[in-house]
């Protein structure tokens, strides 16, 4: 029986990609010393298809197309929570943030603050090293021209839609399908939602957006 089932409480199904037995291994033993937890080992084909997985865990250091895995995982199933895991540095945690990713956990964490990281993701929050939260607020508040609003940002209806899909890392031609617009109309409402908050690029807004709870994780 998986440890935690008796709890009552729905586990939460972790899929590791079965290629690398030496992290399916590591990922096994620390996760089976937590109630709550099932492990499901995959291979990348299959990440996709696996509709019985809430989170997909991603080696950054031995996966090195892991943008164009996770836009493929994102699309196939949207409501999939990613976490990265490796030792890339500020720009690679915040590209995979902004790509889509729901969290980043150095591989030098301690197993308490992966089983911490696991749990927050899982609750639809985001979870990054304070470090680099640290960095994106910096560069976002000493950018050239960088301008805070007197008051509380307000956004249109419209504006927040394209704000919420930004933020999981769509571009523009997938943000303006599901809305029925065109990628021309999403790059102004980008552009206009830029000027609102004083950013100079889609990456600073996203990190805005989120260490100032603009949007809801999801």
């Amino acid at each position: 029986m998986v440890k935690g089932a008796m709890a009552g409480k729905p586990l939460i199904r972790i899929a590791v990609v079965a290629s690398d037995p030496l992290r399916l291994v590591g990922f096994r033993a620390l996760l089976d010393s937590e109630s709550g937890f099932e492990l499901v080992p995959a291979s990348l084909p299959e990440l996709a298809g696996l509709q019985k997985a809430d989170l997909a865990l991603l080696g950054s250091r031995n996966i090195h197309n892991l943008f164009d895995l996770m836009a493929s995982l994102k699309a196939a199933r949207p409501n999939l929570r990613i976490i990265v895991t490796g030792s890339g540095d500020e720009e690679t945690i915040l590209k995979a943030i902004v790509a889509g990713a729901k969290g980043y956990v150095d591989e030098a964490a301690s197993p308490a603050e992966f089983v911490q990281a696991v749990r927050v993701v899982n609750q639809g929050s985001v979870w990054a090293p304070r470090r680099v939260l640290s960095m994106f607020i910096e560069r976002v508040s000493s950018a050239p021209g960088r301008i805070f609003p007197a008051g509380r940002v307000t956004f249109t209806h419209r504006e927040k839609e394209v704000l919420e899909m930004l933020v999981l890392g769509r571009s523009n031609k997938e943000i303006g399908s599901p809305l029925g617009i065109g990628e021309r109309t999403v790059k102004a409402h980008v552009a206009k939602l830029m000027r609102k908050v004083g950013v100079q690029n889609r990456l600073a807004l996203s990190v805005h957006a989120l260490t100032h709870s603009l949007v809801v994780a999801k």
